[in-house]
Formats: C-alpha cells, sequence, structure tokens
C-alpha cells in the first residue's frame, strides 16, 4: 500500500489532467490539501475520475479557500467516510464514529472549526499479522495562525486539540489511525530554513502541541505545560512523525517555500507537510516514507509512504463520495420535468409563437391570437367617417411637420450666425440685412430702433470672426491639426508626465551590483509602502548565490 499527502495550493495544478497526475503517484490514497473549489463550483471532471473514488469537504463560509479531498483507488474503496472532525457535519449510519470527549467546545465553536472545510476522514480494512485490522486516515489542513488576527490562534489551537481528540479516540476503539496533510507548524529545528529567525521556536504554541501529540517529545514541555496537557487530552505521544523515523538526522528535507521570494530554488524553506501514524503501525508495517521535492505546481511537494499491508476494497462507494451526488450520478431529472403541464389554450399560444417572426413581441401575437370578429366572421375592422376625419387631419398634421423639420435644415445651423452681406456707404459700415418673407414686423422694427453704432461694432467683431474661421477652411486644416498636436505633445504631455510620473528607477544592489526588483509591503504600519530589494532568490545568509541584505525604501516624492 501506498500512501501520498499534498497541499496542491489549487486545484487548477493539475495542469496535465487531474487522473495524469494521480496516476503518476502510483498509490492506492492520494490526500490534497487546499483545493480551494467549493461544491457550486465542483466539476465532474475533478470530481469523478477513471479508477478512483473522491471524497470532498469545502469551505462554506468562503469561496476559493481551504478545503480538502482524498482519492482512492477503486481497488482501496473505503468502508466508511466522514467529512469534518466534530460529527455535525455527517449523517446517522454514515458517520465512522468515536469523537471523544468535546464538552470545552461550545456548538458553535465545533461548527466553526468544520465550516472551513478542513479534515476528511476515510476508514479502510486490511490483513494483516493478526487478521483483519481498520485503518482510519485523517487528511487535514491546520489553519494559520495569522499574526495581526488573535482570534487564528486560538482557533488553530482548538483545531490542534480536536484533531488529537479524535485520533487518539478512534485509536482506542481498535482501529489503527493515519493523521497527514499540513499541519502548518513546523516542529524540530531541523525542519525549519532559519531556526535562529523562527519567531519563537521553542515557545511557539503549535511546536508545544507537537512535542506531546508525538511520540519522545513530551519530556520537551515543563512540568505545569505537562500538567495542562494531561488536563485536556487523555494521553500524550502516541504518534509518530514517520519521516523522521526513518530519517531521524537528515537536513534540508523542506516541504513548502515561499513564491514570492522564489525560495524554493535555494531551498530556503520549512518542513510543515507530514504523515503521521500510530507507534505500532509505524514498526509492523510502514517500509519507507520520503518527500518529492521535484514534483512542482505548488510551493508544497508531495510526501510519500510505503506500507507492507493490503487494502482491502468495499463492495461499495460510501454515501460522501462525489459519485453519490446528484449531479454527478447520471440519474438527473430531464428539463422537461422542471416545467408545469400546460393547458391546450398555452399550447396553441406557444405553436403560434413558434411560427411567427422572432422580431414580433408578445403583444403583437397576443393581437394576432384574438382578432376583432364581426357576424361570426374574422374580419378587418373599417373606420368610421369620424375616424377619417379625424386621420385625415392627423396624417396633414404629420406632413406639416415634416415639412417644417425640412426647412429648418440640420442641427448645426442652430448654432451657426446667419451670413449678411455687407454694403459699404460713405464714411461708416452699416448692415442690412436680407428681409425675409417670414420676419415679422415686430422683428423688423426692433431692428431700426438699435443704435447704429452698437449694431456696426457687434456686426463687425461678427463678421471679422467668420472670415476668420472661412480663411482657416479655405486656406487648409493643417493650421488646426498642428494647434492640436502640438497641444498633445507640449503642456498636456508634460502635465501627465507630472502627475504619472511612473514607477521609480530601480537602483543596483551593494553585493552583486544587479537591478533590484520592487515589492510593496502587504502588512503592518508600512501596509501599501513600496521598498527595493535584491533580485535573487531568498536563502540562507552563508549562500552567496541567495539575496543580499540590501534593502531601500522608496521615497514617496519620487
Amino acid at each position: 500500500m501506498k500512501i501520498v499527502t499534498w497541499n496542491i495550493n489549487g486545484i487548477r495544478t493539475f495542469k496535465n489532467g487531474i487522473k495524469t497526475t494521480l496516476d503518476s503517484f502510483d498509490a492506492d490514497i492520494i490526500c490534497v490539501q487546499e483545493t480551494k473549489v467549493t461544491r457550486d463550483l465542483l466539476d465532474e471532471k475533478t470530481a469523478v475520475v477513471d479508477g478512483y473514488n473522491s471524497y470532498f469537504s469545502f469551505s462554506r463560509g468562503r469561496s476559493g479557500y481551504s478545503g480538502v479531498a482524498t482519492y482512492c483507488k477503486d481497488s482501496a474503496t473505503p468502508f466508511l467516510a466522514e467529512e469534518g472532525l466534530t460529527g455535525l457535519l455527517a449523517n446517522q449510519g454514515e458517520a465512522v464514529g468515536c469523537y471523544g470527549d468535546q464538552v470545552e467546545l461550545s456548538s458553535e465553536e465545533l461548527l466553526a472549526l468544520d465550516n472551513e472545510g478542513r479534515a476528511v476522514i476515510t476508514q479502510h480494512h486490511f490483513i494483516g499479522t493478526d487478521g483483519p485490522q481498520k485503518l482510519t486516515v485523517i487528511n487535514v489542513y491546520c489553519p494559520r495562525a495569522d499574526p495581526d488576527k488573535p482570534e487564528r490562534k486560538q482557533y488553530k489551537l482548538q483545531f490542534y486539540r480536536l484533531l488529537q481528540c479524535r485520533a487518539e479516540t478512534m485509536l482506542s476503539s481498535g482501529s489503527h489511525v493515519i493523521v497527514l496533510g499540513d499541519v502548518n507548524t513546523s516542529h524540530p529545528p531541523i525542519d525549519h530554513c532559519d531556526p535562529d529567525d523562527a519567531d519563537n521556536c521553542e515557545d511557539n504554541p503549535g511546536r508545544k502541541w507537537l512535542n506531546h501529540f508525538l511520540f519522545g517529545t513530551a519530556e520537551k514541555n515543563t512540568k505545569d505545560e505537562l500538567k495542562e496537557i494531561s488536563q485536556k487530552s487523555a494521553s500524550g505521544g502516541k504518534f509518530v512523525d514517520s519521516f523522521r523515523h526513518f530519517h531521524p538526522k537528515r537536513s534540508n528535507a523542506f516541504t513548502c517555500w515561499s513564491t514570492l521570494t522564489g525560495a524554493r530554488q535555494t531551498n530556503y524553506g520549512t518542513r510543515i507537510d507530514y504523515i503521521f501514524a500510530d507507534r505500532c503501525l509505524v514498526k509492523s508495517a510502514f517500509i519507507c516514507v520520503d518527500i518529492m521535492p521535484e514534483v512542482e505546481g505548488s510551493d508544497h511537494c508531495p510526501v510519500w509512504a510505503q506500507l507492507s499491508c493490503t487494502l482491502q476494497a468495499s463492495p461499495k462507494f460510501p454515501p460522501l463520495c462525489t459519485r453519490h451526488m446528484p449531479e454527478f450520478t447520471g440519474r438527473q431529472q430531464k428539463l422537461s420535468r422542471f416545467f408545469v403541464k400546460v393547458s391546450e389554450k398555452d399550447r396553441v399560444f406557444k405553436d403560434s409563437e413558434e411560427s411567427l417572426p422572432g422580431s414580433q413581441d408578445t403583444g403583437g401575437i397576443l393581437e394576432n391570437l384574438n382578432p376583432v370578429v364581426q357576424e361570426n366572421s374574422v374580419a378587418k375592422k373599417r373606420p368610421t367617417c369620424r375616424e377619417k376625419d379625424t386621420n385625415a387631419h392627423k396624417a396633414k398634421r404629420s406632413k406639416q411637420m415634416k415639412t417644417e423639420s425640412n426647412a429648418k435644415g440640420s442641427l448645426l445651423a442652430f448654432f451657426k450666425p446667419k451670413q449678411t452681406p455687407l454694403i459699404p456707404s460713405s464714411g461708416n459700415l452699416s448692415l442690412k440685412p436680407t428681409e425675409s418673407s417670414q420676419d415679422s414686423p415686430d422683428s423688423e422694427s426692433d431692428t431700426r430702433s438699435c443704435p447704429g453704432n452698437v449694431q456696426t461694432e457687434t456686426s463687425l467683431s461678427m463678421i471679422t470672426e467668420m472670415e476668420t474661421e472661412n480663411q482657416d477652411e479655405v486656406e487648409g486644416e493643417s493650421t488646426s491639426i498642428d494647434k492640436s498636436k502640438d497641444c498633445k505633445k507640449g503642456p498636456c504631455t508634460g502635465f501627465w508626465k507630472a502627475v504619472l510620473h511612473g514607477p521609480p528607477q530601480p537602483p543596483l544592489c551593494e553585493t552583486h551590483n544587479e537591478t533590484c526588483v520592487l515589492r510593496t509591503e502587504k502588512a503592518g504600519p508600512n501596509l501599501g509602502r513600496q521598498f527595493f530589494v535584491c533580485a535573487r532568490p531568498q536563502g540562507h545568509p552563508s549562500n552567496s548565490q541567495a539575496r543580499c541584505n540590501f534593502f531601500a525604501w522608496v521615497d514617496k516624492g519620487k
């Protein structure tokens, strides 16, 4: 039997097809974390894979977040499967059971621990040295403690305690237990790229929990901590870190790297992906455990374990299996069943609607289906004499309005001044507008009553402007075009350059004399502030090929 765990950082990691990736592991059970898919976005290609049966847990309050899934070969089909650790998401008769003592947590806290889709449990049967035995596999994606959110630290510790309670209760019931996945805490200093820089390496609450969850490490806790541990759990130290069991002194065996700093190139990471198992199972069945840093596609790499036991397949898939989801069963209701039975009258209307042109609206369809009936015959209603007069009047008025509209010309004519000819006289210039048959006597008397000087000055300025415009149009449009180009190249360009000055010029790092990269602070008091760092990937300070210590803030004025 072979089992694999991998934080895939999104179901889109399977670029070459999910079946191809699963087959490449040649494993009986493949557990993945951080699927970032919800029930409504799960497609059949991902949920139903030929030769495998899958079991998902989804985040219920946030899309594109968390989520775990367990894929089992059909030859390793589990007998039971359950979502979550609390039992609140399981149906009666379908649960794995063995929940332990959960009195310390309220019902709201228990529901919150399962609402983020962080655990899937499958229970298998195998033939061991002592005959038929049970094996329970707990696939988990443990929470991350955000330093800026103290409540998430408490949430993480509650999840740890609930996980330990469930695993130990199952172990006490007679089943072997494997707990695997992304634990989000590196345990001993050897599992961290730079333990000296790790914040509170020995005092980290996650490491303290691992000290009493794993066998042989509880003595690292103080007497007061051991007393607190004994009060919160049945007993500690019942599980083994299988990788360290086979590789106790192996260093630089990391499973997670920062993609932002390119730390995978220099192997500057941490080991936070584990395969834990009960001590008895490790001694009797585990053959080898190792990591697969050569497998890319995520910021994590897979971890695998080989066991000597052979799983027995269940004759049927558990109810949690995705093959039982209504959208993937292949027995969905037909689309016609979602519509009510139509009457004969509505059917006639539907047939007529399909036969009519698509541009005809519903009102027109109803009108065509209900024509005017006169003397038991379908006929077109004839207008009366009064209606004829009314229609004639409307037609005449419409024709008159159309004629007036044509006489007015285009819209541009309303904004252009009327051109009037100039008749020179001795001494002064005076305007004699051309009279029109439509000019009213009132307007003519108003023009005569205006003072001559004012009329002359206004007319002269208007004529001068018109002549200038006409001259520009006659001589060519190159002048206006050149002015427009000069505007774009001149003041406009200068203005936008002053406002949008672009990114600052990157400096050269002092050690490598290479162009630096621009970064933005994502948290803390300097949120949003930009800075320059060395462009090389992050690595240990002793690595000359890694990033140097160059750092420079970007001035706001630049």
